[in-house]
């Protein structure tokens, strides 16, 4: 039985391909050069290439059956959205993490927390007890403590480099992030065999 699988485009879909293709699920053309959207691949499968924060909202209302993303799109989805996260995939790999201006103080006080990860953001400080205004971001949230906007940000850190280059460092991790695959509860259920060898067959190539 065949599956819609959701694609988190960018990174992760260069990571995640090989990964498809090595347990035998691979696109028919190249997805690279393509402005197509929407993929057949060996096996009768079908690939849907979306925004990262999209792959849930296309696996929870069954669009997608599983859905390829990172752990920190997952999160900021929420609970009890009608998926099951089923294998770690081992990629993309980097961590949740606050993040201020090198030296800063923020420990008392109201805080300014500038994110794109606004419910994780919440979560994660009133479950510190500390008061704090989460302010909306969807890019170079770096710039935001430099420029007085916020005192400290939430974001997605790998090397650390680019916090350096802006004076940031970072501090509180909230936690580590790498991609996952996530499944239609439906799909789970009605497509029990396809569901289940795609995850073997993904978890054979992941333990190598």
């Amino acid at each position: 039985m065949s599956l819609t699988i959701a694609l988190n485009r960018g990174r992760i879909l260069k990571e995640c391909l090989p990964l498809l293709a090595r347990a035998g699920i691979e696109p028919l053309e190249d997805i690279h050069s393509s402005r197509k959207l929407i993929f057949e691949a060996s096996g009768g499968h079908r690939l849907i290439i979306v925004r990262g924060s999209d792959v849930p909202t296309y696996v929870e209302h069954g669009v997608a059956h599983v859905g390829i993303t990172g752990k920190d799109t997952i999160l900021e989805y929420g609970e009890g959205a009608s998926f099951y996260e089923r294998l770690d995939l081992g990629i993309g790999k980097c961590q949740l993490m606050v993040a201020a201006p090198t030296g800063a103080q923020y420990e008392t006080g109201p805080l300014r927390v500038a994110s794109k990860f606004v419910n994780v953001s919440r979560t994660y400080f009133e479950g510190l007890g500390r008061q704090a205004t989460i302010i909306p971001l969807s890019g170079a949230i770096e710039l935001a403590p430099l420029t007085g906007l916020a005192d400290v940000i939430v974001d997605i850190v790998d090397t650390g480099n680019t916090l350096k280059a802006n004076g940031l460092e970072a501090r509180e991790m909230i936690a580590s992030i790498s991609t996952r695959l996530i499944v239609n509860r439906a799909a789970q259920k009605t497509r029990f065999d396809a569901v289940q060898d795609l995850i073997q067959r993904l978890r054979n190539v992941t333990s190598r």
